[in-house]
């Protein structure tokens, strides 16, 4: 049977946390260091684009904005210091061109490469006094750390630094919000503007392309976050449920909701007929190989084919400007034919 979350999940480890990392934060005090339904995301598309970009009307300041954290900032004027507190913040901060504002990033940021240069403020646990000592006129929180890092937001804002609480984004919809709050925020309306339209055009492409995928042409995919002993794969709400939903393919562990710990008996019951991990960058190996020795799973289809494929887990978990090229990078993996250049 499937493992329970406290029989499978004592421990996310060295595979899954990397992914965890990125939208968990704790404060330390002192100096011491799901895509929905293809028609429901239409709907929701058509229902907030007007919304969204009237919103991003122009640069001009004063502005308020209401964030995640159920407050309204005041940006007096545009931001030229500007500290990211999570990845993917500083993923979209850097596509508003915002390089130079940029001051402090934490220490998972690694994309792109100009981001690791950064001064870097902590990881989960981020060092408050340092932040304050970079003297930021915005610092960009996250809304899934809210809670453990409420107290040295506190801080930060009782020194008169703006934080704005950026929302927690689990579908494209809500990526896009993402990046208007934070172009609204630092002046970049018109950029935020651009990327979105892009994105939207790129997720209307791969839409179309697949509607010429049949039922009886779709694949079930096994996402694989992490690999045995501790086994993990992603269900509904997630953005690899998400994607493959919007490229027609079939989640294999759909009919259950977030990150869940899978016996390598019921993976394999699963009969995948594409394998997709995400954790090749961070292990010593191949995957594809390891998956293929594994005992019991020679029979599974995915493994007679060869169809077992790794992907950069944060093209398609972390909510930012890349997540159209996850989605992408996945349809041509598993859909070679139809999607192929």
């Amino acid at each position: 049977m499937k493992k329970t979350g406290t029989e499978g999940g004592t421990a996310l480890k060295q595979h899954i946390l990397p992914v965890l990392c990125l939208v968990s934060i704790v404060m330390i005090p002192g100096c011491n260091s799901g895509e929905d339904t293809e028609d429901t995301q239409n709907n929701k598309e058509n229902q907030n684009t007007e919304q969204k970009e009237s919103a991003s009307g122009n640069d001009a300041f004063p502005v308020e904005i209401n964030d995640a954290a159920d407050g309204t900032v005041t940006m007096e004027e545009e931001p030229g210091r500007i500290i990211s507190m999570i990845p993917s913040n500083t993923e979209i901060a850097f596509a508003l061109g915002l390089e130079e504002e940029i001051v402090g990033v934490s220490d998972h940021a690694d994309y792109p490469k100009e981001a690791a240069e950064k001064e870097k403020i902590g990881g989960l646990q981020f060092n408050v006094e340092k932040i304050i000592s970079l003297e930021p006129d915005l610092v960009l929180a996250h809304a899934s750390s809210l809670q453990q890092a409420k107290e040295g937001l506190q801080q930060m804002e009782e020194e008169g630094i703006k934080v704005l609480v950026v929302n927690e984004a689990t579908s494209f919809e809500e990526t896009y919000k993402s990046i208007h709050t934070i172009g609204r925020a630092a002046g970049a309306n018109a950029e935020a503007d651009e990327i979105v339209s892009s994105m939207k055009e790129d997720v209307k492409n791969l839409r179309e392309q697949a509607s010429q995928i049949s039922e009886e042409e779709k694949k079930t995919v096994w996402m694989e976050i992490q690999p045995p002993p501790d086994l993990y794969t992603t269900g509904s709400g997630t953005f690899q449920h998400n994607m493959l939903q919007l490229i027609h393919a079939e989640n294999a562990a759909g009919g259950e909701e977030g990150w869940l710990p899978y016996t390598s008996e019921d993976a394999v019951k699963q009969n995948p007929q594409v394998i997709i991990t995400t954790y090749g960058q961070s292990m010593d190996g191949d995957p594809a190989a390891q998956i293929k020795n594994r005992g019991g799973w020679s029979n599974v289809s995915a493994v007679e084919s060869g169809d077992i494929y790794n992907v950069n887990s944060n093209l398609v978990s972390r909510p930012g400007p890349r997540l159209a090229d996850g989605a992408e990078e996945l349809a041509e993996l598993i859909y070679p034919d139809v999607f192929a250049e």
